[in-house]
């Protein structure tokens, strides 16, 4: 079977992409499968460079890689690819959606408001949900252009930045507790991890470089493990998630909310997926196998 290993893109997560990429190129399983790398500058790319290919694992982030844009293409060409249909990865990547579609299920997440202008920040909203505040894009990942606001002054400039990147910012609920990521794979919780960033939140520097943060499998009593499962498989299930995905969580006083639900998982050494695997005895290469297994069987 040739995979294409789609990476690069053109969202503002395009190095990430790449080192995710490279990391899946490296650690494919060259014996079982012939891996071509496939880097995506333009949108066009999808149409020109994957033509030959029977598989498409995606290694892509952001827009135009996690918001089922590229799904899409790869559907009309009836290339199989990996992960969350185009559906699921279009609602995931919409913040403002995805929570919407939580809290109907009565999946608590912090509190929050979408703005498309300067104009439409509701400070007295703000003061009630209490600063700290987070002001981030709605479609995007990594943390990029993510800010953790402490005082109202500081309110129109983070969102002026954050409209730069995205045409509608997210103003959100700072809920200080502790931040756990559940990973799924094949409708299965793996191993929860703890996340404990050296800075005041995960943010970029603490995703993507060594000792900028602690992550650790973390094990809970019997009822709030069974909790913490029963509510990330909700989330994934609303979310219409399939094969695999990550889900976000602060666990506060014993209540769980869910931060957010990435389809599109990153795959680089510091990622939390492969290290959650690695606890289980999963290594890397299987991991890459397992996906290409489970998204052949779901888009069949």
């Amino acid at each position: 079977m040739r995979i294409g290993v789609l990476m690069g893109g053109i969202s503002t997560e395009r190095d990430v992409s790449l080192e995710t990429g490279k990391a899946i190129v490296n650690n494919i399983n060259k014996k079982k499968y012939e891996v071509v790398p496939i880097i995506i500058d333009k949108k066009e790319d999808v149409l020109s460079k994957c033509n030959n290919i029977d598989f498409a694992f995606l290694a892509l982030h952001g827009k135009f890689g996690e918001d089922g844009s590229v799904q899409k293409i790869l559907e009309v060409l009836n290339i199989p690819y990996s992960g969350c249909n185009a559906l699921s990865s279009s609602i995931c990547m919409d913040k403002d959606i995805a929570k919407k579609i939580m809290v109907s299920q009565s999946i608590k997440t912090p509190k929050w408001i979408s703005i498309k202008s300067v104009n439409d920040i509701d400070y007295d909203y703000i003061k009630k949900m209490k600063y700290p505040i987070f002001i981030k894009p709605n479609s995007g990942g990594s943390s990029v252009a993510t800010f953790l606001v402490e005082k109202e002054e500081n309110v129109k400039k983070a969102v002026e930045t954050v409209l730069l990147y995205d045409k509608i910012a997210i103003i959100e609920e700072y809920i200080k507790g502790d931040e756990i990521t559940c990973p799924i794979l094949n409708g299965k919780v793996l191993p929860i991890l703890a996340i404990k960033p050296k800075g005041k939140f995960f943010d970029l520097k603490s995703k993507y470089t060594d000792s900028e943060a602690y992550e650790y499998v973390v094990n809970f009593n019997e009822n709030m493990q069974k909790k913490i499962e029963t509510i990330a498989l909700n989330a994934y299930d609303s979310l219409r998630c399939s094969v695999y995905a990550r889900v976000d969580m602060i666990i506060k006083d014993g209540e769980s909310y869910v931060l957010e639900v990435n389809t599109l998982p990153g795959m680089t050494k510091n990622s939390l997926f492969p290290k959650s695997c690695n606890s289980i005895n999963i290594d890397f290469s299987t991991l890459l196998d397992l996906i290409i297994e489970y998204s052949l069987k779901e888009k069949r």
